[in-house]
């Protein structure tokens, strides 16, 4: 297996159980409806970018970030406690703006073909 295919997998799987313990088990009521959408691990295994989408106004997305902060630590005990991995990388939320970037240009596009 490729240095980068590990990777890959392991990305994924962190994505997977970050994923679930957002979903089903974490309790922050800061913490709104928020998708993983993507992991990218460091290859030391020390670090991991989480990109997370979430809906609501600003203010709730930011809310959201900083329960996910806080709850950091528990959400690196359960990575540990699943993926037994050599390091348990420290998780860094980053809001993934995709879907709200897209929305955005499907209204710029509706609007230029409703004028055209």
């Amino acid at each position: 297996m490729t240095g980068g295919e590990r990777m890959r997998r392991v990305d994924a799987a962190m994505r997977h159980v970050v994923g679930d313990a957002v979903a089903q088990d974490l309790k922050d009521p800061r913490v709104g409806f928020v998708t993983v959408t993507d992991v990218k691990t460091s290859p030391d295994l020390r670090h991991a970018r989480v990109y997370v989408s979430v809906l609501g106004t600003s203010e709730e997305r930011e809310a959201s970030l900083e329960g996910l902060r806080s709850a950091h630590g528990w959400l690196q005990s359960r990575v540990a406690g699943e993926l037994h991995l050599k390091n348990t990388p420290e998780l860094h939320f980053v809001l993934d703006d995709t879907a709200e970037r897209a929305f955005r240009l499907e209204a710029l596009l509706a609007d230029e073909e409703a004028q055209g």
